[in-house]
């Protein structure tokens, strides 16, 4: 009983102690939190930049090729390219589907009702489309000899793919991870520098009670713990400031990006996204104040 009475009272005193150095060092505190939380805030929305990209991307499958028949190609050679296609190695081979010249004037016919008498004029029997083969690519480095490959094909007429655009594409998005990094990276060391500066002022102003616990044989654990939750403290509480600005940046841009159809945004709730910001943030942060504050204790704790 005496025991569990000493270690309640010995965890209140340290949670205390870090508490009250809290507020007696308040503009390096605050200094302190600011600083981690831009760090935090602009980490998350990189991340929430370069997701969305991905989210967008979803939906344009730009692993896509296409490959347009020759329009007197008959139903054997048509059935010989699909055969083929299926058969080249940086195909993904069930996704090759093969649309009918009927399918695809029918789906002009649809598109362009109010020209329906240009339709009429070619004829019942006449279909100037082509039987058209559309399927998935696994490689993009190999998709040119792809590309080559079936243009040399009998009964081919035209190979279309979207290369270019998802070179383009993944060279943002690198470019946008590059930067993000580089901001994480810088943010992160002046994160840990103003903590470092932060504990050093608690150390310095408990001084005279440090020397006092040493002297009567007080342990190195006890001594450093208040200023170890001192730092969880400091990345805890900016954790959570920088959740409630990127929550509060992100719905705003995502209540002005909804009303334009050309751009979509994850919502904050789907797929736990949320939940994953939450937990980075405070991951980050913990581990920023333990990493500042071991460093500053190492430096000014030596026994």
């Amino acid at each position: 009983m005496h025991n569990k009475q000493k270690t309640r009272y010995s965890l209140s005193y340290l949670v205390s102690q870090a508490f009250k150095s809290l507020f007696r060092n308040g503009m390096m505190t605050v200094a302190s939190v600011a600083v981690l939380m831009s760090c935090l805030t602009v980490m998350g929305s990189f991340a929430l930049l370069v997701y969305n990209i991905n989210y967008n991307l979803e939906d344009l499958s730009l692993n896509e090729m296409v490959v347009y028949c020759d329009t007197e190609a008959d139903d054997d050679l048509v059935e010989e390219i699909g055969r083929r296609i299926r058969l080249q190695n940086n195909v993904v081979e069930e996704s090759v589907e093969l649309i009918p010249k009927e399918t695809v004037l029918e789906e002009e016919r649809e598109t362009y009702r109010e020209y329906t008498d240009l339709f009429d004029m070619m004829g019942g029997d006449s279909n100037p489309y082509p039987d058209t083969y559309v399927f998935e690519y696994k490689d993009n480095n190999k998709v040119s000899s792809l590309q080559m490959e079936l243009e040399q094909m009998e009964g081919v007429d035209k190979v279309n793919c979207r290369a270019d655009l998802a070179k383009t594409i993944d060279s943002i998005k690198n470019g946008i991870i590059f930067i993000f990094m580089w901001f994480l990276v810088i943010l992160f060391v002046v994160s840990v520098f103003v903590i470092i500066n932060t504990i050093k002022l608690a150390v310095h102003s408990r001084r005279q009670e440090i020397y006092v616990m040493r002297y009567v044989g007080a342990t190195k654990w006890f001594i450093t713990t208040p200023f170890v939750l001192e730092g969880i403290a400091i990345g805890a509480f900016s954790s959570a400031l920088a959740y409630g600005v990127e929550y509060l940046l992100y719905n705003l841009i995502y209540n002005t990006v909804s009303k334009y159809p050309l751009i979509k945004l994850a919502e904050f709730g789907k797929d736990y996204l949320w939940l994953i910001v939450l937990g980075g943030f405070v991951i980050v942060g913990v581990v920023t104040g333990i990493i500042g504050t071991a460093i500053s204790l190492r430096k000014h704790l030596k026994a």
